[in-house]
């Protein structure tokens, strides 16, 4: 029998069992017979006698695999590179990486992020000479800790010596070609503006979980977006907290002051657009954690919520000629004025009496009414968790009522105070302070006053800046309004008046329609050691330098204005003239 007898005879039927190829697919058996006639080339090769044939199909065939591989490799880096979402963790990706989204200001710019660190191995029983290679990472290395150096490199396992090294510094180690030395890459989240909104932004902990701040009060949504590929945006404007923490710090180092807060927020959305607390020593962020007694800044809530009834308007009288009596207690003013005031007057020169007339006058149901309103007996319903519950009054008598008309009785957060403000400032609504940017998504405002007293407040309030006690929070062409506030410390059951609390809650600009787009600032200054120590001193300073330095970031036009030309020359204006509420 020939040769090609031979093979016609005996040639098997292509696919891998005779019995079993009609089973099959018309696809796989051509597969099939494909991978028959490829095993079996190199022996028909050397059955026609030619080898050279047998060698030049070997050659194609690694040829074709290596080009099959490399194209499949070149494919798949071009994908990854084109289309991969940014923060996708691939197959080559480091294990330890934190599934956690960059944190970014409202305008894009970098808060926090993860970049990789190395922890640094050791295995004593492939180092050469322990005392050498002990002597040689503490150089390299001057931040290990000896003690945990010494305890690894003469142990008897492999453990780590130290997380966190930088890339230089696992460079430097790297360099040493000492044996037994290792690296495990671990990611951590770090905050390249170190200082700056520190007890605001928050911390995550090494396992990407938040610990505190904005890390905390978004950790869910954060993990989210990182397993997306997107940043997380937050309310703040690093331009604004920049200039926020730069005043605050400057205020309370010129007035020797234990601590400092202050917030800027965007009164239409509840956007906190700046939040610090000063010294940024300090771990806790006071404007959300720390509860005060405001003193007078709290009589805007007073009268507005007098004007909003109707018992009171513009052209009330209210007598202040002497003090005012409650059973055997005796309210005054500070400066009394000893005469009867307008309702304007009892507002700019500050007066405890006149707005103990009206609290009391309203009955203690309106007041708790109205505060509830404005949100002063509730804890701020922001995002942060850290957000303390005020300390309310325990009970609604006359003494009491005349108390919280001028800022006693009631200890509340800055949070609380801005937040409350605000609803004087867009309209008469209520919006909860956010960090969210954008605002809260599909909140619905409370109803706090009627649009008509919100006009009626901010008008006040820029009156009070043009001729009354917060004069030094003036900024030219930005219309700022607002109202001072002080108050004594309550110490060993008496209140203090070396113990103080300065401040100033403004709103800019404050003329417009409702619907402008206005601002508000609030700034506490605790326990003063300068004198004066009043809000009008301490505080409002402050508000009118950073109105001044934000308003071009804001898009705030400078412009004359109709109060100042038509007040400016022709009222006398008022010192900072506030109770204190003894």
């Amino acid at each position: 029998m020939s040769v090609q007898d031979h093979r016609a005879g005996h040639r098997p039927a292509p696919g891998v069992r005779p019995d079993i190829g009609s089973a099959l697919s018309p696809g796989l058996r051509w597969i099939g017979s494909l991978v028959w006639w490829i095993e079996h080339a190199f022996e028909r090769a050397r059955a026609d006698a030619r080898p050279e044939e047998d060698t030049r199909f070997r050659i194609f065939l690694l040829l074709a695999a290596f080009c099959l591989v490399f194209s499949g490799l070149a494919v798949g880096a071009a994908r990854a590179a084109l289309f991969m979402p940014k923060g996708a963790a691939g197959a080559g990706a480091n294990p330890n990486a934190l599934v956690r989204a960059d944190l970014v200001d409202r305008n894009g710019a970098l808060l926090a992020t993860n970049i990789t660190h190395y922890g640094l191995y050791i295995d004593p029983s492939e180092v050469w000479d322990r005392r050498a290679a002990f002597d040689q990472i503490r150089y390299a290395l001057p931040r290990v800790p000896l003690d945990r150096l010494r305890k690894v490199i003469f142990g008897e396992r492999r453990l780590i010596v130290m997380p966190g090294l930088t890339p230089a510094e696992r460079a430097a180690v790297h360099d040493l070609a000492l044996g037994g030395v290792s690296f495990e890459p671990e990611d951590r989240r770090v905050y390249p503006l170190t200082g700056l909104s520190n007890q605001l932004i928050g911390l995550a902990d090494s396992g990407g979980i938040g610990l505190s701040g904005a890390e905390l009060a978004f950790n869910d949504q954060i993990r989210a977006a990182g397993m997306a590929g997107q940043d997380f945006p937050l309310s703040i404007d690093m331009r604004v907290q920049g200039v926020l923490e730069n005043e605050l710090a400057a205020a309370a180092e010129l007035n020797k002051a234990k601590g400092a807060v202050g917030i800027v927020t965007d009164a239409r959305t509840g956007e906190v657009l700046g939040m610090a607390s000063w010294p940024q020593s300090n771990p806790r962020n006071l404007a959300v954690s720390a509860v005060y007694e405001m003193g007078s800044v709290f009589k805007t809530f007073t009268i507005a919520a007098a004007v909003d009834t109707g018992r009171a308007d513009m052209n009330t009288m209210l007598d202040a000629s002497s003090a005012y009596m409650i059973g055997n207690r005796r309210i005054a003013d500070f400066h009394a004025t000893n005469r009867v005031l307008s309702l304007e007057e009892v507002y700019l020169h500050s007066s405890n009496i006149g707005t103990s007339r009206l609290a009391i006058g309203m009955g203690g149901n309106v007041m708790r009414d109205y505060l509830t309103r404005f949100g002063l007996l509730d804890a701020a319903p922001i995002e942060l968790k850290e957000s303390a519950r005020p300390i309310r009054p325990r009970e609604w008598s006359d003494s009491t009522l005349a108390s919280l008309s001028f800022g006693y009785g009631a200890s509340i957060t800055p949070a609380q105070m801005a937040a409350a403000m605000n609803a004087i400032a867009n309209g008469g609504e209520y919006r909860p302070l956010t960090l969210r940017k954008g605002g809260v998504p599909g909140v619905q405002p409370r109803r706090t006053v009627s649009a008509e007293t919100s006009l009626t407040m901010l008008e006040l309030m820029r009156r009070n800046v043009v001729t009354g006690s917060g004069s030094r929070a003036e900024a030219p062409g930005l219309r700022v309004g607002g109202k001072t506030g002080s108050a004594n410390k309550l110490v060993n059951g008496r209140y203090d008046p070396t113990h103080a609390v300065g401040s100033f809650a403004a709103i800019f600009p404050a003329d417009g329609p409702v619907g402008t787009q206005r601002y508000g600032i609030f700034i506490l200054i605790d326990e003063p050691g300068a004198y004066p120590r009043t809000g009008g001193f301490v505080a409002a300073p402050a508000v009118g330098r950073i109105a001044d330095r934000i308003a071009p970031f804001l898009g705030v036009e400078r412009r004359a204005d109709a109060w100042r030309t038509a007040l400016g020359d022709k009222t006398p204006r008022f010192e900072d003239v506030e109770g204190d509420g003894r």
